[in-house]
């Protein structure tokens, strides 16, 4: 088979099944894995899919936007590992942002109880942070349905009120060109003002957040450090050599 009918069959079984397995693409293609290692190096470097452990995965549409029941249900075990590293980042006496999302939402749990602040714009987070009798500031701003998220003028405007010690970002795409993304431009620029307020930022992501880019930048790799629960030794390579990254094992 052709490289170019190989490279259309790859494509066209992500579009029918979003994930394929490399031992698949060897049998339907009577090729070696070898060569389909290198068909699917080739279709990730010309922006068409991205490689995972085995195999593949289609690419999410620049827009596309999972709600926050939708996140909350994908990868809670990845999730909860991530934000328990993340939360233990926390000291007494810090003031923190939490920007609204289902990775920063799994934090909350694992803070210290007393004397800290938190300042959010994840309408989510509020119930927990009250019942955990946390001190807690929410932006003003329009209330996103979808995400749960308080964005617009408003909230960047409420947001220019405070400083933070440490800020933790929830994103939609890493990648190692494009940077941080979100699919909502609004969203993207209440993540950047609390960015710019940060001492020290943090981006948490699963593994299925790399490679991705969605519609809006948020900012570029080395303004943030990294949270993430898995990557291959030759990505974390890769994206370490643009910021700091801490892979959080089980």
């Amino acid at each position: 088979m052709l490289t170019e009918e190989r490279h259309r069959l790859i494509l066209q079984l992500l579009k029918e099944r979003n994930v394929i397995k490399i031992n698949e693409i060897v049998e339907l293609t009577n090729t070696s894995e070898s060569t389909i290692r290198r068909d699917l190096t080739q279709l990730e470097e010309g922006k068409f899919l991205k490689r995972i452990h085995g195999g593949a995965a289609k690419l999410q549409g620049k827009l596309q936007e999972p709600s926050m029941s939708e996140k909350s249900s994908k990868n809670t075990q990845e999730k909860r590992q991530i934000a328990q590293y993340a939360a233990s980042l926390v000291d007494v006496g810090d003031c923190i942002y939490l920007d609204a999302g289902s990775t920063i939402a799994e934090m909350i749990e694992f803070l210290p109880k007393k004397d800290i602040v938190v300042v959010t714009n994840g309408l989510m987070h509020l119930p927990l942070l009250l019942e955990n009798e946390i001190t807690t500031y929410l932006i003003g701003g329009l209330a996103k349905g979808k995400t749960n998220a308080v964005i617009g003028r408003g909230a960047l405007l409420s947001l220019e009120q405070y400083r933070f010690d440490k800020c933790f970002i929830g994103v939609n795409g890493i990648h190692i060109e494009f940077g941080y993304t979100t699919p909502d431009p609004e969203e993207a620029m209440v993540k950047q003002k609390a960015i710019s307020l940060a001492r020290e930022v943090f981006v948490l992501a699963d593994q299925t957040k790399f490679s991705e880019i969605a519609f809006s930048k948020i900012a570029d790799l080395h303004e943030s450090t990294i949270i993430t629960n898995e990557l291959d030794s030759t990505t974390k390579q890769q994206y370490a050599s643009k910021t700091s990254i801490k892979v959080v094992t089980a």
